[in-house]
């Protein structure tokens, strides 16, 4: 059992002997126990055999060790200045050292094959023949024993001198562009194959996969005031989602930015690593970004296709300090799009569908017309036509009856609509208003069909019971359709619809107000205004009708537009 445990130990203590360290290529930190990196000036130096450098160039990396100093194991890479990105790739003609790949990318990385003493090594850099380029500084690890290393010893930094993009200096070129969507592409775009390079009020999307999908070619374009993102999801609403945002930095440049969607709260933003080629222009709020990425998409879901996902986009804007904010346009596939077959067609799909939109109507026209005018019949309008109806029944109780069993009917075909679309129970506060609406709807019926007579001496019960249930439906239905409509104008800034909604509210509360002023005239012979043989309170029904269909017809098409 010794030797068993002792043997391991030793296999822990060697098992970076091989240099095979791909996995700490982002730390560069060898994983020796409880070992840290020394503080101290390394006793090790890099060295480049030129000092600038274009697309395609060759530069001799050299490492050296000073005199008395020898290094067992090593790692080379080369670094963006202040950045973690690893650029270009290595060759090497030593057999004492080996090239490794970095985040699935092959040779962007040097490192040893054995423990062997080491005093100097030499490896070739070629630089990448396009994309955002910029200075560079070769970065190594140097390992003189198991518990004495030391981690990121930087080179000179090597100035770039190219003529392509510097990653100070954003490509100002049209990006984006449809030839080939439907060919090699998979393209979405909202309105449906709309042309980018013609049409500004265009927001657009394409990806181009390798055969074996370790690589992507992604574009995206839209107009907003700080930022356009786009979406690979399992399913069409926002949450754990991997997303590419091409967005406004805290200077006002635009950079690319790799994130994990975990829902309604502000994405984790990803290490960058792995995208390359970005291009990237803004003109006059068009927003226009594509770049090469070898990220594998990560939904963390269970889905059993590994290339098929919801393809998404989204704009909105941008704090000062380059941090997006909500969206305030969103765009879903109305399909799962194959990433490996570019001719299938997406389409985007309704944000609302159109049986939610029914159901959202039918509780207007409900509560915010059939139910108020009922109501209004009922409280104000007792004493008109006083007499005269069908069945022994006076006008205004007909009118009364019929106008909110059809309230009643609508609310329940509305909740009907709505549960069989949804199937489950989507939390939130409106659902709740809804069903204690629809729940009061049945009760009041009831409650009438069990009344006793007028003259009873326990009437009084059931007109407290009957205007208390009112009432409380009123109130309820209002919440609720403020609530609802909250729901439709989730992601829009000016909110519209929710501003009708209070106008029409106020309207009502002062056609109330001026009813109730006439029936306490009324009571004391008067009236508040006089329109000869016709009483005040109808035309104030009429006022009402005529006020309400404009802020009900604005509401309804607000909703068909959704």
């Amino acid at each position: 059992m010794f030797l068993y445990v002792l043997l391991c130990c030793v296999g822990v203590v060697h098992c970076y002997g091989n240099g095979r360290v791909s996995e700490v290529c982002g730390s560069m930190t060898p994983n020796h126990g409880s070992n840290s990196a020394q503080s101290s000036t390394a006793p090790f130096n890099i060295t480049a055999d030129k000092t600038t450098f274009k697309e395609g160039d060759q530069i001799t990396v050299l490492l050296n060790s000073q005199s008395g100093y020898q290094f067992e194991g090593f790692m080379l890479q080369a670094r963006r200045v202040g950045s973690t990105t690893l650029i270009g790739t290595f060759t090497v003609t030593d057999s004492s050292v080996q090239l490794l790949s970095c985040d699935g990318v092959a040779n962007r990385a040097v490192s040893h094959t054995s423990d062997s003493k080491k005093s100097s090594i030499q490896a070739k850099w070629t630089a990448p023949t396009s994309g955002q380029l910029g200075d560079i500084e070769f970065r190594a690890t140097f390992a003189k024993g198991f518990s004495t290393f030391w981690v990121g010893v930087k080179s000179s930094t090597v100035a770039y001198n190219g003529t392509g993009t510097s990653s100070a200096t954003p490509n100002t070129q049209t990006v984006s562009s449809n030839p080939d969507c439907g060919k090699t592409k998979v393209c979405f775009s909202q309105p449906s194959n709309c042309d980018p390079t013609a049409n500004t009020g265009c927001y657009f999307m394409a990806v181009q996969t390798s055969s074996n999908q370790s690589e992507m070619r992604i574009e995206m374009f839209g107009q907003a005031s700080g930022y356009v993102s786009i979406g690979f999801s399992d399913d069409q609403e926002m949450g754990n989602d991997d997303i590419y945002i091409c967005g406004k930095d805290s200077s006002g440049n635009l950079q690319v930015q790799h994130a994990f969607s975990t829902g309604k709260t502000a994405p984790t933003i990803l290490s960058l690593v792995n995208v390359t080629n970005i291009n990237t222009a803004l003109t006059n709020r068009n927003i226009n970004c594509s770049f090469t990425s070898r990220n594998a998409i990560s939904t963390g879901s269970r889905a059993s296709s590994t290339s098929e996902y919801y393809l998404m986009i989204a704009a909105g804007s941008a704090s000062s300090q380059g941090n997006i904010q909500i969206h305030t346009s969103k765009y879903v596939s109305s399909t799962k799009a194959n990433l490996q077959d570019p001719s299938q067609v997406i389409t985007g799909a309704e944000e609302f569908p159109v049986i939610v939109k029914a159901h959202g109507c039918l509780m207007l026209i409900s509560w915010m017309t059939t139910g108020s005018i009922g109501m209004l019949i009922a409280r104000y309008l007792k004493g008109v036509a006083k007499d005269h109806g069908c069945c022994g029944k006076d006008f205004w109780f007909m009118a009364h009856v019929s106008l909110m069993a059809l309230s009643v009917t609508a609310t329940a075909i509305a909740f009907i609509l709505v549960f069989s679309y949804a199937r489950d129970w989507s939390g939130g506060a409106h659902p709740v208003l809804g069903c204690l609406v629809m729940i009061l709807s049945l009760i009041q019926p009831i409650v009438a069909a069990f009344r006793c007579e007028p003259q009873h001496e326990r009437r009084f019960v059931f007109n407290w019971a009957h205007s208390f249930i009112a009432l409380a439906i009123k109130g309820l239905a209002v919440a609720a359709i403020f609530t609802g409509l909250a729901l439709f104008e989730e992601y829009k800034e000016d909110g519209w619809m929710l501003k009708v909604m209070g106008g029409f509210v106020t309207w009502e509360a002062l056609m109330y107000i001026l009813q109730d002023l006439n029936l306490r005239a009324k009571k004391k012979d008067s009236e508040i205004c006089s329109f000869r043989s016709t009483g005040p309170e109808t035309v104030l029904l009429v006022l009402f009708i005529l006020g309400n269909l404009p802020f009900l017809i604005a509401l309804l098409v607000g909703i068909g537009r959704s």
